[in-house]
């Protein structure tokens, strides 16, 4: 995207970030944010803040991953379902003890190949550190790609594998703050605006999560960061 993120559109950077913001961390539809923009004398149509949400949410998430503070070695991993086309998909999300967000990825398919790709992922981000342990659920897909990446030397040999259920409460209850957003979508259209949106609602939730470096958060800052974020002081 080039420094200046909103060359040639018709709407001020502020007022297309405020959208995006709030389509991301709040269970609105693009019609209820139509409506709350002409309340305040600004016309625009629920498509276009559609696609200001597709163009601008993996650019939130890509911003914000160079600022994530370290997450802890003790991995919680698990899988919710998301709706695209009207068939289930799988989102692979992990986060650490304490809660932080680790990754998370989209897929057609849950297997060991696509474990395997979750846990490449989830290893190469900067904000990550080689795992002490893994806890998963009881999914058969797991061990075995685990197991893999260990013979490939992608992971040590002596990281551990936990399959306990309780031990992942705390990531089932990490899932909600995003199904609260995700379930009044009603479902997305394509598998590459799923992927799009969900990079932006996940990025607000680690804002929210306080992940960030020197921000202390609340929802000013997070007003201010995000927008500053994108070359706009206000």
């Amino acid at each position: 995207m080039p420094v200046n993120a909103f060359k040639w559109k018709h709407f001020a950077g502020e007022i297309i970030l405020l959208n995006v913001r709030w389509y991301l961390k709040y269970a609105l539809s693009y019609k209820n944010l139509e409506e709350i923009m002409a309340e305040r004398g600004i016309k625009v149509d629920h498509t276009t803040i559609m696609r200001w949400v597709h163009e601008y949410s993996p650019e939130i998430e890509k911003k914000i991953r160079r600022q994530l503070r370290p997450t802890n070695d003790s991995w919680r991993v698990d899988e919710t379902y998301i709706k695209v086309k009207g068939k289930w998909k799988y989102f692979y999300r992990a986060v650490d003890s304490n809660g932080d967000t680790i990754d998370f990825m989209l897929s057609a398919k849950r297997n060991r190949k696509a474990a395997n790709r979750f846990f490449k992922k989830a290893l190469s981000s900067n904000h990550n550190q080689i795992p002490r342990v893994i806890t998963v659920d009881k999914n058969p897909a797991y061990p075995p790609a685990i197991n893999e990446l260990k013979n490939d030397k992608i992971l040590p040999i002596n990281v551990g594998i936990r399959q306990i259920k309780y031990l992942n409460n705390i990531i089932e209850q990490d899932h909600r703050s995003i199904k609260r957003i995700v379930n009044p979508m009603l479902g997305f259209q394509s598998f590459q605006t799923a992927n799009k949106t969900l990079k932006g609602i996940e990025a607000m939730n680690m804002i929210k999560k306080g992940q960030v470096n020197d921000l202390n958060y609340s929802v000013l800052n997070e007003v201010k960061y995000i927008n500053q974020l994108f070359g706009i002081i206000l």
